[in-house]
């Protein structure tokens, strides 16, 4: 009975924090270049839309992935050219663009709202490894290939941003723009690259609702993932790998939410992962660590020769 529990649990978890992840990646890039993106969940909800249609009608599912992510980088190119060329302020630009996102993809949804997705993305068991006790169902059998996907994306970001020199380039952008740029960096197109390259992550993370996890279209599908999203990259203190855990722990409430509704109020188990998130950011501002984890630079846009 335990066992089933534990894998169950390690599951669903993991299936519900691949989207959580898969965002989380792509704004944490955003945000160590120096630019915040609010627009998390408009550009989520464009993707699963956009996603949803062009594998609908092209009977591929990964043309709709592919198309989720142009989608969703159109939309971080808007951000980018008013908060990085036109330094706008990033959190009202942010804002503007998730209301956009879900009021656009409430009008062009309507023609798909409930279809169900004959192609949908396939499970996959990982050979060998899904054989192994507890862990083996629960995390390497019937997961979808995003799953895996955003795991070794995670990985690789890690390496990326503390062992590579474009890490170096792209966290000193976010630190101080002025010394950079001093140095040769061109601080504008490191900031367009990531914020374009956070919007992308943000599309396929839609792109999983809509073609995966639950493969239909249905209006508002991401029900406030972008927001628990961008609260993951603060208690993550900005760090991939420390993201993986962080989704994950937000995956399993959500699925406790649906296990315990037996014994709690229904409106307690809709507010219980939410809940959680504004505990986590109140932690997460406790913590020394975390606030000191912030890349110097975030939110202020820059300009040449002006003092910080």
């Amino acid at each position: 009975m335990l066992e089933d529990w534990l894998v169950t649990t390690l599951a669903r978890g993991l299936a519900f924090a691949a989207p959580l992840l898969i965002a989380a990646l792509g704004e944490l890039v955003a945000e160590r270049s120096g630019v915040i993106n609010l627009g998390v969940e408009g550009m989520m909800i464009l993707g699963a839309l956009f996603g949803f249609i062009a594998a609908d009608m092209s009977g591929n599912s990964w043309l709709g992935v592919l198309a989720a992510a142009g989608v969703g980088a159109l939309a971080a190119l808007l951000h980018a050219f008013f908060a990085v060329t036109l330094r706008a302020n990033q959190y009202v630009s942010g804002l503007a663009l998730t209301m956009v996102g879900l009021g656009l993809s409430g009008l062009w949804g309507k023609p798909f709202a409930g279809k169900p997705l004959a192609h949908p993305l396939s499970k996959l068991d990982l050979p060998g490894l899904s054989a192994l006790p507890v862990l083996g169902p629960g995390l390497f059998s019937g997961q979808s290939p995003l799953v895996y996907l955003g795991l070794v994306f995670a990985v690789l970001l890690w390496v990326y941003l503390y062992h590579t020199k474009g890490g170096v380039t792209l966290r000193s952008v976010g630190e101080n723009p002025a010394a950079a740029d001093a140095l040769g960096v061109n601080v504008y197109l490191v900031r367009y690259l990531a914020v374009v390259f956070g919007g992308a992550m943000a599309g396929v993370a839609g792109a999983y609702l809509s073609l995966a996890y639950r493969p239909t279209w249905t209006e508002g599908m991401t029900a406030g993932m972008g927001w628990i999203a961008l609260a993951i990259v603060i208690f993550a203190a900005w760090d991939p790998l420390r993201a993986v855990l962080a989704a994950w722990l937000f995956g399993a409430f959500y699925h406790l939410a649906f296990r315990w509704q037996a014994y709690l109020a229904p409106e307690f188990l809709k507010m219980m992962p939410y809940a959680f998130t504004v505990l986590f950011l109140v932690l997460s501002a406790w913590a020394k660590s975390v606030r000191m984890s912030a890349p110097e630079a975030l939110g202020r846009p820059y300009v040449r020769g002006e003092r910080e």
